[in-house]
């Protein structure tokens, strides 16, 4: 947990307190005709004389936000800097203060602009005749909390002929939660196309996980997704997208409603392949999913009820 001093240190940095999950990746192994080896996070462009080799190999997800602190003559400024394409709320913590304050004082809050920076907190010595020190954390949410969701009808989101809702709005298999009450779990083969429901811009993107299962502390928070911004500040979560070439966005972009984004697939906690979609916005650091309407082939489609 970084530590700071507070009348020593020139300038000081810190990554977001937060406990680090890791995901898949792949390394690339090649051998040239000298018979050196290579290495890369990509194939080599021209065909090598050799087959290549792909290494999986486990790496971290980069946090949505970055705590920084520095010093700006005898005080400190927090800064939170944000690294979706989208906007985000923060909140600033002390776990650990000695004859330090924060104006305003902490927890302290802020929303931050999509790919932004803005100061939290200014923290400064109570008594500057003598020192001291301090620790910070820092907790992030995607959205705005001033968002107001407008009540549209939303596409369906997969390019079938038919399809079947396995699980509605208050699913007891993983419907239970805030985050996900209202979602909808759409049945869909591996590779089933995925389309945007409604416009809006890409915010964040998960393409590298690559595992499944029920284990709810290893998969419970983990899968492939697409997080899309619409003009109302709500955000449409796309989940359990396809290993290896399931996102076919790129954070920023903008979409259109039945433009394709991505492909079905069986990531993160799940019973098998689908698709769970859901409509959240932010209540003060607290991503919650909200009710929807959505159109099929044969009109409103009926969302609640149904186990996965």
């Amino acid at each position: 947990m970084p530590r700071f001093s507070a009348l020593l240190a020139p300038l000081l940095c810190a990554s977001v307190l937060a406990v680090p999950v890791v995901q898949a990746a792949k390394l690339y192994r090649w051998t040239d005709r000298n018979g050196i080896s290579h290495y890369g996070d990509r194939p080599p462009g021209a065909a090598p004389p050799s087959e290549v080799q792909v290494i999986p190999f486990r790496t971290e997800p980069g946090a949505i936000a970055r705590l920084r602190v520095q010093q700006d003559g005898d005080r400190y400024l927090a800064w939170a800097d944000n690294s979706l394409s989208g906007p985000i709320e923060v909140r600033l913590d002390f776990t650990h203060s000695n004859n330090i304050a924060g104006s305003p004082s902490l927890p302290a809050y802020a929303t931050v602009a999509a790919r932004g920076s803005a100061v939290v907190a200014v923290l400064s010595a109570q008594d500057p005749t003598r020192g001291g020190d301090f620790e910070l954390s820092l907790r992030s949410t995607p959205g705005d909390p001033a968002a107001r969701a407008q009540n549209v009808d939303y596409l369906l989101p997969l390019q079938q002929q038919q399809f079947r809702i396995d699980q509605g709005y208050g699913g007891h298999f993983s419907h239970t939660e805030p985050e996900h009450r209202y979602a909808v779990d759409f049945a869909a083969d591996i590779g089933t196309p995925v389309l945007a429901a409604r416009d809006g811009s890409v915010m964040q993107v998960e393409s590298d996980f690559d595992k499944a299962g029920l284990n709810l502390e290893k998969f419970g928070d983990r899968a492939n997704f697409v997080r899309i911004l619409h003009d109302d500040g709500s955000m449409a979560l796309y989940a359990h997208l396809k290993a290896d070439g399931g996102v076919l966005v790129r954070t920023g972009q903008r979409v259109r409603a039945g433009q394709q984004i991505g492909l079905s697939g069986n990531t993160g906690f799940s019973t098998g392949p689908h698709l769970h979609f859901a409509v959240q916005i932010n209540r003060g650091m607290k991503l919650e999913s909200i009710p929807f309407r959505m159109s099929g082939p044969q009109g409103p489609l009926r969302l609640s009820g149904g186990t996965r």
